[in-house]
């Protein structure tokens, strides 16, 4: 190994063997008189040689002083333990080894051969500086600062097993001797230091490079400590897991396990227990393999297992290992689990039930490729990494269930982001009541003075669309199994038979012309519990009619136990439409938060529907000005706009190809709105606010005032009010927009039928513009709605 003159040190390193020689002086002149022949053999042979005590720094001198620093050295490295001791002597903060013990030597040419060179772990340079300047100020200046690091040497055995030794500084033979480039240092100086650590040139300013000497050499005591190292490698890997991701966790835990047990081929897994099912499912995640499971995602634990391993891992939460997998697989006759782990090249394993409180949580796998690697005996070792592994399952078991509860919250009962401040303000009242040991309630929440929009896109004619489908389906299914039972008279000339297709053609002819609301529950009832029996029997009875039904069954659907192909088409077509308008309704409602925060919601039926409130007490943060409520409404409109053109653009896609049509409600008076916590839902607060729901649900059934045509038609927005003032607005929106071609020049002023409750609305219905896939650049910005809302 050579001295690395190339890193700046403080230190001018000189080998020297002078403090362990006066020691020697020492001994030769004490009264013990072995003591002393054996001091003064060393002290002669080193006498012819003055440099081992004055120093030096060409390291060539130690190959030729080679016999001689042996003898030096004989009772610092005895014989007796050199096969046992991991230790050598070296220059102080430098990795130049000129003498080692028989194991350490042994240890590198496992790693590689004698050429290989042990690296420090994590001591880069600057660290290795100012580990030097700490040195010079506790030995020569007298400051007791602590750098006391453990340093660690990794390297790896004959098998490629990283090994993992802690090192030890014998520095007694070191001494520290300023040159003409030491300066003298003031407390000043020595605080600004500690305070500096990263600042690397104001250390080499301070205590400048090679401003000393360090003459002597130390000692290095090495020990294993690899299987405690894996230990912590293991708490490390299992608390830090989720925040590395699956694929380096796994990768790194699967190392510190081959460490762990010295086993190179070993591999590790894991699957998870579902104590509801009794059932063990795979854990998700890249690289998260299981050899119980193999390709499954689950099983059931009974097959999974054998009598004996179901007894130790579910019932007992005790280890079971198989030393030899093929013995056992012949033992067995081929059962589970020696079936998947031979097929797997697996000889040897060790299951280990991850278990609290007696509750199974999942099993850790670790397996190897040589028999009897994993065994009984070294099953034992997981006691002390075990603990570990629960607290990781657990927490990740309690993550898990948090993530749950957060997309369901998400999805489900979601909690508006511009309103989310109002409810942590009052979680955190909660918080502090219970922690005072009071009976906290959570508060219901309201915010008052606040406008309202609304809108939908809603489906033409949904229910008659879909009835239309159900008849289908119906029709085509009772056809069938009037084939069937034909076939079945013909064979058999039973008057049962007769009975059941005259059944069925009243069916077919009651649902012919129109679908009752009963009609289609009866069809079910009477195919469940008449015809399905008879068509048991008659697979049984009959190979051709088995063929038959079976054709039959095949068009059946699982889920419904019923003719499903009208049915589905209309279902998927819904659903893609909502999805398609959903999604453009979430992705620009980003933008609107932006220009002003304000609650909104919308939720799917045959359309999507929206609604919103803005005004000062949503918001935490800004002041409210109407200004606002106008940019809401016109970015509303165009944003109408965009889902008519999308749905334009799909309606080729769609298996039925249904319309919709598009209604927005101006309601020029604020209002109250409150969360109610038993619906998990903001509503209108108050009788008086009332009215503007009963308008909501009402308005898409109104009728142009003295005729029987509906207000809402395909192809056109309808925009309801009630105030001359909104009318004006939303005429100066529409004039805006058609400029950005989204609307045609007809535009319709209409009075609407009153309705029950509700009277005195009127209607703007204008022609929508639709374009072939539309551009973004057609979108109005920021700037065109301020100048259009300022004209």
């Amino acid at each position: 190994m050579m001295f690395e003159k190339d890193r700046e040190s403080p230190l001018v390193q000189l080998v020297s063997f002078n403090k362990l020689l006066k020691q020697y002086d020492d001994m030769a002149k004490g009264a013990d008189k072995m003591l002393a022949a054996n001091a003064q053999l060393i002290l002669d042979a080193q006498a012819p040689f003055p440099e081992l005590r004055e120093g030096f720094s060409d390291l060539s001198l130690l190959k030729k002083h080679k016999e001689v620093i042996n003898i030096i050295l004989q009772d610092t490295f005895p014989d007796v333990l050199t096969n046992n001791e991991i230790k050598t002597a070296s220059l102080a903060f430098d990795d130049t080894i000129f003498n080692s013990s028989r194991r350490f030597q042994k240890i590198l040419e496992n790693a590689g051969g004698k050429g290989f060179e042990p690296e420090i772990r994590n001591l880069p340079d600057h660290d290795m500086y100012v580990v030097g300047c700490t040195v010079i100020l506790n030995f020569y200046y007298g400051y007791q600062l602590d750098f006391r690091r453990p340093f660690f040497y990794d390297i790896p055995d004959a098998n490629g097993v990283m090994k993992h030794y802690r090192i030890l500084y014998n520095a007694d033979f070191v001494e520290i001797i300023p040159t003409e480039k030491a300066k003298k240092l003031t407390k000043e100086d020595i605080d600004e230091l500690m305070d500096n650590f990263e600042n690397l040139e104001l250390w080499k300013e301070k205590i400048p490079p090679n401003s000393f000497i360090s003459k002597g050499f130390v000692i290095s005591n090495m020990f294993d400590v690899t299987a405690e190292h894996s230990i912590s490698e293991i708490k490390s890997n299992l608390i830090t897991g989720g925040q590395k991701g699956y694929e380096n966790f796994m990768e790194g835990l699967q190392e510190t396990f081959r460490s762990f047990f010295n086993l190179p081929n070993m591999r590790a897994g894991f699957v998870s227990y579902d104590s509801r099912e009794n059932k063990f499912e795979r854990v998700c995640g890249k690289q998260m393999q299981s050899f119980i499971l193999m390709d499954k995602d689950m099983e059931v634990c009974d097959e999974a297992l054998c009598q004996g391993s179901y007894k130790k891992l579910i019932e007992d939460n005790t280890y079971f290992t198989i030393s030899n997998v093929d013995k056992y697989y012949k033992m067995s006759g081929g059962m589970a689990p020696y079936k998947g782990l031979k097929e797997q090249g697996i000889k040897s394993a060790i299951f280990a039930p991850i278990a609290d409180q007696g509750n199974l949580l999942g099993v850790l796998e670790l397996v190897s490729t040589k028999v009897h690697a994993l065994n009984s005996i070294n099953v034992n070792k997981l006691e002390d990494v075990m603990p570990y592994i629960v607290s990781a399952v657990l927490r990740s078991k309690i993550e898990e269930e948090n993530l749950i509860d957060a997309i369901i919250q998400h999805e489900c009962t979601s909690v508006h982001p511009s309103v989310s401040w109002r409810f942590e303000e009052e979680a955190k009242r909660f918080i502090q009541e219970n922690v005072e040991g009071k009976q906290p309630s959570f508060k219901e929440i309201a915010f008052k003075d606040v406008h309202p929009l609304y809108g939908q896109v809603d489906i033409k004619n949904s229910s008659r669309a879909r009835n239309e489908a159900i008849q289908t389906d119906l029709m085509i299914q009772l056809s069938e199994i009037n084939n069937v039972l034909a076939k079945a008279l013909e064979k058999n000339k039973l008057p049962i038979y007769e009975e059941l297709i005259f059944r069925i053609n009243n069916y077919i002819d009651e649902i012919r012309e129109v679908l009752l609301t009963n009609s289609e529950q009866a069809i079910f009832d009477f195919v469940k519990e008449e015809i399905k029996p008879v068509f048991k029997y008659l697979k049984k009875s009959d190979e051709n009619l088995k063929a038959l039904i079976a054709a039959y069954e095949k068009g059946i659907d699982a889920n419904t136990e019923s003719y499903y192909d009208h049915r589905r088409n209309y279902d998927e077509s819904v659903m893609l439409i909502n999805k398609k308008m959903a999604s453009i309704m979430d992705t620009k409602q980003e933008d609107a938060q932006k220009m002003f925060p304000h609650y909104f919601e919308r939720y799917k039926t045959d359309g999507v529907e929206h609604n919103m409130y803005i005004g000062e007490s949503i918001t935490a943060e800004k002041n409210f000005n109407p200004l606002y409520l106008n940019n809401l409404r016109l970015w509303q409109l165009q944003i109408m706009c965009d889902m008519e053109n999308a749905h334009y653009n799909l309606k080729p896609e769609l298996s039925v190809a249904l319309d919709v049509t598009s209604l927005i409600l101006v309601y020029n008076t604020s209002l109250s709105i409150r969360f109610r916590m038993d619906e998990k839902r903001f509503d209108v607060d108050g009788t008086y606010n009332a009215r503007y729901e009963i308008i909501k649900k009402r308005i898409d059934k109104s009728l142009v005032k003295g005729t029987r045509e509906r207000l809402t038609q395909t192809g056109k927005m309808v925009i309801v009010y009630s105030q001359k003032k909104d009318e004006r607005e939303y005429l100066r929106y529409i004039k805006f927009l058609k400029a950005k071609g989204y609307f045609g020049n007809k535009v319709e002023i209409l009075e609407l039928e009153g309705l029950q409750g509700v009277s005195g609305l009127k209607a703007i219905r204008v022609d929508i513009l639709y374009k072939k896939d539309m551009e973004p650049e057609k979108t109005y910005t920021y700037e065109d709605l301020m100048e259009e809302l300022k004209a």
